[in-house]
């Protein structure tokens, strides 16, 4: 209880409970607003703390799985903190604008990162030496565009499992595609949305900076604990299959010294015992049964 407390206090600080005002809101908010000052709708933070805790833990599981979370924040606040973040946890990001099909068709898009990838090489190696001046430079310019909107899903292999989204409304194509493909989603959700069309709705000023940084630094630093918890689940996985290797090689080495003895003991033989049945086959017995045969009865005869 201690930690929700201080927790909200957070963002209470960080002004998360500021809403937009009555006459821009959306109905289906209501279960989330606990009341209006000045025309502007406030939002319940033991809500906002509820479903954050909530998301975290859903992300957090995700990370641990080793599935890709991809950060969507384009809102000029949001920008930097996404970035940030993003980069802390090495998850895909995007700032800048939502490519259309950037996830409906990731292969095109895969193929645009592949061009930017071959562009740096050939910029890195010097093969790009044996161009003009002025193709230099538009192979260079071509090179910073396509990485400002594409540098931060220039590493993603495959289409993410989850999307965290800094307001839902703004990012309302990339949220369309989320659903198209039955990716899981979560969002910051202000009074104007509909918090319904994300399956994680965290009820939460999407405008300020603060209140943007405090909930994006809470879902890394959970997903940095995935990954964390991870990390040792393998290392676990690898000091277990070392100690089993050893196992099995102490019984071979044991099994095969126990054969080798074997082996040792099938070879020698005993010398009192051969020696005596030796002897006992060379001894001629003469008993009386030999002096009969040759003594000749002379008696009275």
């Amino acid at each position: 209880m201690e930690n929700n407390t201080s927790l909200q206090q957070q963002l209470l600080d960080a002004g998360v409970h500021f809403g937009h005002l009555r006459k821009k809101w959306n109905p289906k908010m209501l279960p989330y607003i606990f009341a209006e000052k000045k025309g502007i709708h406030i939002i319940d933070l033991n809500k906002t703390t509820e479903h954050l805790q909530e998301a975290a833990a859903a992300l957090k599981q995700i990370a641990r799985s080793g599935k890709k979370i991809m950060f969507v924040g384009t809102k000029k606040q949001a920008k930097e903190i996404v970035t940030e973040c993003a980069r802390r946890v090495n998850m895909p990001y995007v700032t800048e604008r939502w490519l259309g099909g950037m996830l409906t068709n990731f292969n095109t898009v895969r193929k645009s990162v592949k061009k930017m990838q071959s562009i740096d090489k050939m910029l890195g190696d010097g093969s790009a030496e044996s161009l003009t001046k002025k193709e230099r430079l538009t192979l260079g310019r071509d090179r910073d565009k396509m990485d400002k909107v594409l540098g931060g899903i220039a590493q993603l292999g495959r289409v993410p499992t989850a999307l965290f989204i800094i307001d839902i409304g703004h990012e309302h194509i990339a949220l369309a595609e989320a659903k198209r493909l039955g990716i899981t989603t979560f969002g910051m959700v202000d009074t104007n949305c509909d918090p319904n069309k994300v399956d994680f709705a965290i009820p939460s000023n999407d405008d300020a900076t603060k209140s943007i940084a405090i909930i994006t630094q809470y879902i890394t630093a959970a997903i940095a604990e995935g990954l964390a918890e991870r990390q040792a689940a393998k290392d676990e996985d690898v000091e277990e299959v070392a100690d089993d290797e050893k196992e099995k090689k102490a019984a071979r080495i044991q099994a095969e010294a126990e054969a080798e003895a074997g082996r040792g003991g099938a070879g020698r033989r005993p010398g009192g015992n051969s020696g005596g049945h030796g002897g006992g086959q060379k001894r001629r017995v003469g008993g009386p049964g030999g002096g009969g045969a040759n003594r000749r009865p002379g008696g009275g005869r």
